[in-house]
């Protein structure tokens, strides 16, 4: 875990603490598979459960490398109607 992503985290708990958030998963699997073949697993930095009920997905993200870039519009396509994504830069 990278030092923004650590600080992430504590701004996260924070939010818990407040009642923001009910739950924080880090490191959430998501298995990004298409047309029935299994692409790939992406590690999401952070799931989690807001107060309303809702899920988003937070990645925590210094540098955005080609690969990263690839799964994660995978992710929006194949997740991005059941979860909320975050990108933090």
């Amino acid at each position: 875990m990278s030092k923004g992503e650590a600080g992430y985290a504590q701004e996260l708990e924070l939010r818990k603490k407040a009642g923001e958030i009910l739950e924080i998963v880090p490191q959430y699997k998501l298995s990004l598979d298409v047309n029935g073949y299994h692409i790939c697993n992406y590690y999401v930095d952070f799931k989690c459960t807001m107060a309303d009920g809702s899920v988003e997905l937070h990645e925590y993200k210094g540098f955005e490398t080609m690969i990263w870039q690839m799964k994660w519009k995978l992710t929006e396509a194949l997740y991005g109607e059941q979860y909320k994504l975050v990108v933090i830069k």
